[in-house]
């Protein structure tokens, strides 16, 4: 599934073709994703100027005169700007044209991913009431976790994956995080001490950043490529390595299900 760092670096490859520009139309060819679209959402979204292409957690929002698309691309989505006309592939679901002829283009196979439209105020919406901070703001620090965390019994790992804590912090980073501060990923998020959580808070966004930074230098160009950014070749420390040497100390790392989700973790650098 696409986390926060394949999620930001999808904007910033397609936010210049985007930003400023009129819509033309929404081509609408398979409307049952998640939820479904509406193919009548095109008459209101004609003629509108696209402010601006951000983010919140997950979600790609972007500002058409004051409304909002927020798009989610699920497990299997992915988007790119088709720039010479070319026709749509089976899992082409959806197209957004702007005035330049070019279209941001939705592919998803599974389609799990959804495309919603709203005027309301963004902070109102559903699907974005009830996040916790960006782990790469100022708001976001060890003593946010340290308050946060007292009296949770939950482990450590789901406590960090939880989106009300903080958001963007999927499976393979959460791994990648913990290793990095030291912390065994099942160790009760409640006694945690204060130092290992600021330790923690920096470890999620040394991890997070570098991921964005190398999911930018993978992909340069989101135009008439395949969209996908190419997180899976980054060099990943404990994350998928299961019963290969730790990077640190050589003993072998370990795999285990925690928060329902597969673990990695070396068990001897992280308490």
């Amino acid at each position: 599934m696409p986390e926060l760092p394949e999620v930001e670096t999808t904007r910033r490859g397609v936010a210049p073709f985007l930003s400023g520009r009129t819509i033309e139309t929404l081509v609408v060819r398979e409307p049952r994703l998640r939820w479904p679209v509406d193919p009548a959402w095109s008459e209101n979204l004609a003629g509108r100027r696209i402010q601006s292409v951000d983010r919140r957690a997950k979600y790609l929002l972007i500002d058409v005169d004051g409304a909002h698309l927020i798009w989610h691309l699920g497990m299997s989505g992915s988007l790119r700007v088709i720039t010479d006309g070319r026709a749509p592939d089976k899992h082409d679901h959806i197209d957004l044209v702007v005035d330049t002829g070019h279209c941001l283009r939705f592919n998803d196979p599974r389609r799990f991913g959804f495309l919603l439209f709203t005027q309301a105020p963004l902070a109102k919406h559903p699907r974005l009431m009830g996040l916790g901070p960006e782990p790469l703001s100022e708001a976001f620090n060890g003593e946010l976790l340290y308050r946060r965390s007292r009296g949770r019994r939950t482990s450590v790992k789901g406590f960090v994956m939880d989106s009300a804590t903080v958001v963007g912090v999927g499976n393979i980073y959460a791994s990648e995080a913990l290793f990095l501060a030291g912390i065994h990923p099942r160790r009760p998020a409640g006694r945690i001490s204060r130092a290992r959580y600021a330790a923690l808070a920096d470890a999620i966004k040394t991890t997070l950043a570098a991921a964005i930074e190398q999911g930018g230098t993978t992909l340069r160009d989101f135009s008439d490529s395949d969209g996908r950014p190419g997180y899976f070749s980054q060099s990943l420390s404990v994350y998928d390595r299961a019963a290969t040497p730790c990077p640190h100390c050589a003993s072998l790392i370990r795999r285990e299900v925690i928060a329902q989700r597969a673990t990695y973790f070396c068990p001897r650098c992280q308490r």
